[in-house]
């Protein structure tokens, strides 16, 4: 039995916790979904006050307020203890921390000249933006607007910007050579899959989610993969959890070997990330 599937078991889902597809999916064809990074907008309605629909809440954007046109308003009660009312701050301080990253982020600056390399270059005033986010995530891809959303309120710091776009471009760069479509729950599963094995997973993060042991040392990096991986497609697409399961263990034996384009899995507290920047002209793909 995959890992996924043992898990699932182990939980024993009652009949409440699985949440159907709408029946009229196959009629209405809402835009991409935005696909989260840590867990993650787009809605066309102009209003600022319309609460998120139910067709918003299945594909995720209700977890990003200003993709639908929301205008984020601070509560008091927070303001008094200093965790809202400086937005205005919060998005400086993060939009520096972006061009940190860009500047000196081995894989940010790896990822960006990929894409360069494959037609999609990235420019930061058009396709990198901070916003306030529900709490639940630290950022996001936008396949509608060619977009990567990074959460000012959640990604605070350059260690989690820097995160937050690695896993984000990889998205990017799916969707950019791939022909990705995120309706598709194979191919969201996939890049998914792609974005937890490239720029976040390891010995210690496994540890972290409970998917290490001494016991399952080899397999410890597969696992927490697709945890994270399942997570993500949970966060942004309304469906059962058995589906999702079922989705990331199609497809991933394929998607797990894919290592494009930064052609290694990297290993914490290592100099990993610097080999994948350094190697990058060797696959021919532009230094940034």
């Amino acid at each position: 039995m995959d890992f996924l599937t043992k898990v699932w078991a182990k939980e024993a889902p009652t009949p409440t916790d699985i949440v159907t597809t709408p029946t009229d999916r196959k009629e209405k064809k809402p835009p991409p979904p935005v696909v989260a990074a840590d867990s993650q907008h787009v809605q066309d309605s102009p209003s600022n006050d319309q609460p998120p629909s139910n067709e918003s809440k299945d594909w995720g954007y209700d977890l990003y307020p200003e993709r639908r046109g929301v205008t984020f308003k601070p509560k008091w009660t927070r303001i008094l203890f200093g965790l809202e009312g400086q937005e205005s701050i919060d998005r400086y301080k993060c939009e520096q921390n972006v061009y940190w990253c860009v500047k000196n982020g081995p894989l940010v600056k790896l990822m960006m000249g990929a894409l360069k390399s494959s037609g999609c270059p990235i420019d930061l005033r058009r396709h990198i933006s901070c916003e306030v986010c529900d709490p639940s995530v630290t950022g996001g891809y936008d396949p509608k607007l060619n977009q990567i959303v990074v959460c000012q309120n959640m990604a605070r710091n350059k260690s989690m910007v820097h995160g937050v776009l690695t896993h984000e471009m990889i998205h990017m760069f799916d969707y950019c050579n791939n022909e990705l479509d995120f309706r598709n729950v194979d191919h969201l599963a996939c890049t998914e899959i792609r974005a937890a094995n490239l720029a976040h997973c390891s010995f210690l993060s496994a540890m972290f989610q409970g998917d290490a042991s001494p016991f399952n040392v080899k397999e410890a990096h597969q696992n927490c993969v697709k945890t994270k991986a399942l997570a993500s497609v949970l966060a942004v697409r309304n469906i059962s959890k058995s589906d999702a399961i079922a989705a990331v263990e199609r497809v991933f034996p394929k998607c797990y070997a894919d290592l494009e384009p930064i052609g290694r899995r990297i290993r914490r507290n290592s100099t990993d990330q610097q080999k994948a920047y350094m190697e990058g002209p060797m696959y021919g793909y532009d230094v940034y």
